[in-house]
């Protein structure tokens, strides 16, 4: 790997920095998929109707066009009673000054469209095509029921809609899973029926983008029989090396624990796997170290980590994952890396002195600290630039996410 010019490294930092203040505070280890939810919107929106559109006049409205909406279900509305609302009375149609052409086979289709409101007109800016029979205006309407409720709650109402014929929602339901934090569902997953999440894992139709949320429920609702799933699953090479593999080890491990990390241990070992099975390895070790300890004993998941660390592709990873969980007893091996085939990578490189800034101010260990300390003093005389690009690096990863004012 070439290192970029120094002109370059600025830009870099100031790339990372954006990372690292905007991303979320937590979110579910095994789901591809987070952003904005359906729900979010609503939230935002002073008016989201349903129903169907009619009679578009493309040259009414000074060129602007109108279409008529006849509203089946109102999912918002703050102007409900007051004075200049459009929906008062028995009203069913409400004429929207905006020219929105239905879809193709319309009678398949309703809308969903999110307004907003001036001076008694209704002024769409978002008009969503949804089938007919998927439910969205029950889907809309139960999950603002469920809105002020526990997060375990709402997420078991989300479930339900997973499999929804409606992609729209059942992609948002996922969504809603992606934005949730692991604990936040590791209570409720134990009451799931496990047949039924077996069977989307079964499915040639599930997206593999999904494995992982799925076999990691599996792993608290199912049973010895599910175990043998998922190591099924690991073992097919259509499905270990598509997304969601992390999930199905973590999954396998908390139906059987001895078994699943053996397995686990495995992959991790051999440098012959596929890099991105090992890494979805690694990625499991780290949802065990942060998230369920009681399943894999630390000293465990640390030999996970460690035999990787001559594995060049990788060992930056692996001495990264060391740092971060203040492994300082590990200096002398992650600095013994200078004699390895690893070291001639410049990442794994600028991950050991990463290594050594942390151990010499956090460590405790006098001899580790100083080995530290002269590691990162023979680098600063090599290379005085890569140990400030470093630092810098090191201080923008412990920089806090910016909290939002409240409003």
């Amino acid at each position: 790997m070439v290192r970029l010019p120094q002109r370059i490294l600025p830009l870099v930092i100031a790339l990372l920095s954006c990372l690292l203040l905007v991303s979320p505070g937590g979110a579910c280890p095994f789901c591809g998929m987070q952003g904005p939810t359906l729900t979010g919107e609503v939230g935002q929106s002073r008016m989201v109707l349903y129903g169907t559109l009619t009679n578009p006049n493309e040259k009414a409205n000074h060129g602007d066009g109108t279409t008529d909406l006849v509203v089946e279900a109102v999912i918002k509305n703050e102007l409900g009673g007051k004075k200049d609302d459009p929906l008062a009375g028995k009203n069913k149609t409400v004429r929207l000054d905006r020219y929105l052409p239905p879809q193709a086979e319309g009678d398949k289709y309703r809308y969903l469209v999110y307004c907003d409101v001036f001076k008694g007109k209704i002024d769409p800016y978002r008009t969503l095509p949804v089938i007919k029979n998927g439910k969205m205006a029950d889907y809309l309407l139960g999950a603002l029921k469920h809105k002020d409720e526990p997060i375990g709650k709402r997420l078991r109402f989300f479930f339900d809609y997973l499999d929804n014929p409606d992609l729209e929602i059942s992609n948002d339901a996922y969504k809603e899973f992606g934005n949730a934090d692991y604990k936040d569902y590791k209570d409720m997953a134990k009451d799931l029926p496990a047949e039924r999440v077996a069977k989307w894992l079964k499915d040639e139709k599930t997206p593999a983008f999904r494995y992982g949320l799925y076999a990691s429920m599996l792993g608290h609702c199912g049973s010895a029989e599910h175990a043998k799933l998922l190591h099924d699953m690991l073992e097919d090479p259509t499905k270990r090396l598509g997304s969601g593999v992390d999930g199905m080890l973590a999954g396998y491990i908390m139906l059987k624990p001895k078994e699943g990390w053996s397995y686990t241990l495995e992959l991790l070992k051999d440098p012959k796997k596929e890099f991105m099975l090992r890494y979805a390895a690694l990625r499991a070790v780290r949802f065990l170290w942060d998230s369920r300890e009681d399943l894999v004993p630390r000293k465990d998941l640390k030999t996970g980590m460690i035999v990787l660390l001559d594995q060049s592709d990788i060992a930056d990873l692996a001495v990264d994952d060391l740092r971060k969980r203040c492994c300082w007893d590990m200096t002398d091996r992650v600095l013994g890396l200078r004699n390895t085939k690893a070291y001639e990578v410049p990442i794994v490189r600028r991950a050991v002195l990463r290594f050594a800034l942390g151990c010499q101010d956090n460590e405790k260990d006098d001899s580790k600290k100083a080995a530290a300390r002269t590691y990162v003093d023979e680098q600063r005389k090599k290379d005085p630039q890569m140990v400030a690009d470093a630092e810098e690096l090191l201080k923008l990863e412990q920089t806090p996410p910016a909290s939002t004012p409240s409003k």
